[in-house]
C-alpha cells in the first residue's frame, strides 16, 4: 500500500502564513485565517490536517479542533468543486429555501451533506448569510452569492456549473 503524502504547505502558502503572523499579536489569533489558507491548500480540513496547522502554530490540537467543530465556514470532509450551501434561515425559508432545497436534492440526486458521485456537487444549507431582503440565496465555494433564488434560476446555475466541469 503506498504511502500517504506528507501534509505541509506549498512554499507559497507558507510564506503566506508566515507573512499573516506578522499581522496578529500571537499565534492563536491567527488560526482562523491560518485555517482558511489551509482549507484552500487540502480542500477540507482532516484530521491529519488540523493536527499540521496545530504543530504549526504551537497550539494544542484540542483547540484547532474545537474551532474546526465550531464554524460551519471549514470543511470537515471532501466537498465537490462546487459547493452549494443555501440559506435556510427564517426569511429564507419564508421565501421559498426549503423548495430550492429540494429542488437541488432532486437534481443533483444527493441529500443535504452528501457529494455526487462524479465529486463534482455537494449540497448544504448554511443558517444565515445575512441577504434576508434578497432571499431566498445561497453562497458558492464560500465567495459567490445567488439571490433572488426560484427553481428556474437555481436550475440553470447548476446547468451552467456543470457545462464548467466537462
Amino acid at each position: 500500500m503506498p504511502e500517504a503524502p506528507e501534509i505541509k504547505f506549498s512554499d507559497a502558502a507558507l510564506a503566506e502564513y508566515r507573512e499573516l503572523l506578522g499581522h496578529y499579536p500571537t499565534r492563536r489569533a491567527a488560526l482562523l485565517p491560518t485555517l482558511w489558507i489551509a482549507q484552500r491548500e487540502f480542500g477540507w480540513l482532516s484530521a491529519g490536517v488540523q493536527e499540521y496547522v496545530a504543530e504549526l502554530m504551537e497550539l494544542p490540537i484540542a483547540h484547532v479542533s474545537a474551532v474546526v467543530s465550531f464554524y460551519t465556514m471549514f470543511n470537515k470532509e471532501p466537498v465537490g468543486k462546487w459547493h452549494l450551501e443555501v440559506c435556510t434561515n427564517l426569511s429564507c425559508r419564508l421565501r421559498g429555501a426549503d423548495h430550492i432545497v429540494e429542488c437541488l436534492k432532486k437534481k443533483l440526486g444527493i441529500e443535504v451533506g452528501q457529494t455526487t458521485p462524479d465529486g463534482q456537487f455537494t449540497l448544504g444549507v448554511a443558517e444565515c448569510l445575512a441577504s434576508c431582503g434578497t432571499a431566498p440565496m445561497l453562497q458558492l465555494n464560500h465567495d459567490l452569492f445567488y439571490e433572488n433564488l426560484t427553481e428556474e434560476t437555481t436550475l440553470k446555475l447548476v446547468e451552467e456549473l456543470s457545462k464548467r466541469n466537462g
